[in-house]
């Protein structure tokens, strides 16, 4: 086992925001799904992470019953589930000490969202020395308000501002920035492809 497919945070605190019907990828589950037949297909390592904030008394506060993998994701058994409370898994996990364990040197990224956790996760593994595929479509997003936006305005208004981030405009920054310095962007296709001939998908 050298290679391991990290799921960042596909959990249901994301679907209680009222954001989540602007989600670049509502589908997300199946993509996810995807890349896991295939990594168990290879026998790679499947690493699933869930993000706390612990008495804030938000969707991330796991009081309110919400840090949980979104309905139709189930890791099996053997397959662990970290819990982090920073943007990367690496910080306040024992992610970094189970690839160790396990001899992985290749990573692959995918998870909500884009631009945050993910990429996050993504740029501190290249900097740990591990080989990073970033799977873009594998990945979900939300748009982005202007820094100077007033608070407290509905979605409508939200989308309305012409100041406000697009989600394939984050995606397409995050794909700049990683793309050749941090990590290799690949498809679910492409990922998915590479599951050795004869193997049970």
């Amino acid at each position: 086992m050298t290679a391991a497919l990290v799921v960042i945070d596909v959990q249901e605190s994301f679907r209680r925001r009222a954001n989540w019907v602007a989600c670049s990828r509502p589908d997300i589950v199946g993509q996810v799904n995807r890349l896991v037949g295939a990594a168990r297909s290879r026998g790679d390592l499947v690493v699933w992470v869930l993000h706390s904030e612990p008495d804030s008394g938000d969707v991330f506060d796991p009081a309110r019953g919400f840090v949980r993998l979104i309905d139709g994701l189930q890791p099996a058994e053997g397959e662990p589930v970290l819990t982090k409370y920073v943007h990367n898994p690496f910080t306040t996990t024992r992610l970094q000490h189970l690839l160790t364990v396990h001899g992985v040197r290749e990573i692959t990224v995918c998870g909500i969202r884009t631009e945050q956790c993910c990429e996050t996760t993504a740029r501190l593994a290249a900097d740990l020395g591990y080989e990073v595929s970033f799977v873009v479509d594998a990945t979900a997003t939300m748009p982005i308000e202007h820094p100077d936006a007033p608070p407290g305005r509905t979605m409508t208004e939200i989308l309305a501002d012409p100041r406000t981030l697009g989600t394939e405009e984050i995606i397409e920054r995050t794909v700049y920035a990683l793309s050749g310095r941090f990590a290799t962007i690949r498809t679910v296709d492409e990922v998915t492809a590479l599951v050795p001939v004869g193997a049970d998908r």
